[in-house]
């Protein structure tokens, strides 16, 4: 019962740091655009091979962030400190000027309308998991718990949420006209602050950690 708390205490922190980043649905209005000369089965097919890489972007940068950074001498209190304000940063970008997050995306995605396979690059990466889907994904990776008890339900709880998330990003580029239709930009832009907010809180929540981490350090080294 213990590893299912774990879990699902680490799946509420992960799932709505991914999906505020991912965000599918605003996403999922771009899609529509620059895929629009192509056939419902195809944008469909396209969708879940983007849901696919997406998944494998996230569960490989989360589970490979930490060890990598500690790899070049990099401690986990520096890795939360420096993630969670990349995360901040990233989400108040995200906050305050929708429109211009929008126009970026829009240029990311925009070789998919003209090559064949657009699977992974663009629509992957950097339009539905870029930079910053991997800042999260580090981050999150660096706020993993120190007892070696607590390591298994973590990494089931966020890769479960990688995973959920991705599945997400397939069904709203797959229904993306429903969701032009019922959305339209300003809705979409309303969702995207909202969760652009949740996502600054995350990224505090992180740093604040990696700093009570290294006053907690202090006593011990001096």
């Amino acid at each position: 019962m213990n590893l299912i708390t774990s879990a699902a205490a680490s799946f509420l922190v992960a799932f709505p740091a991914f999906i505020s980043i991912v965000n599918p649905a605003g996403g999922a209005l771009i899609y529509h655009q620059v895929t629009a000369s192509r056939s419902h089965a195809e944008r469909t097919k396209l969708a879940w091979r983007v849901a696919g890489f997406s998944a494998a972007v996230m569960l490989s940068a989360f589970w490979a962030g930490a060890p990598v950074m500690s790899f070049f001498g990099i401690s986990i209190e520096a890795l939360r400190v420096a993630g969670g304000l990349v995360v901040a940063v990233r989400a108040w970008e995200m906050l305050s000027e929708p429109e211009e997050n929008e126009g970026r995306k829009k240029e990311q995605a925009a070789p998919a309308a003209l090559s064949a396979d657009v699977a992974f690059f663009p629509l992957t990466m950097p339009f539905t998991t870029g930079p910053g889907t991997i800042s999260v994904a580090i981050a999150l990776s660096a706020s993993r718990p120190s007892a070696a008890a607590q390591l298994a339900p973590f990494y089931l709880g966020v890769s479960v949420a990688a995973i959920l998330v991705a599945l997400s990003v397939g069904f709203c580029y797959a229904l993306a006209d429903r969701i032009v239709a019922l959305l339209g930009p300003a809705r979409a832009r309303i969702m995207t602050r909202l969760s652009a907010f949740l996502l600054l809180c995350i990224g505090v929540q992180i740093f604040l950690t990696g700093i009570r981490g290294v006053f907690e350090a202090l006593p011990a080294q001096s």
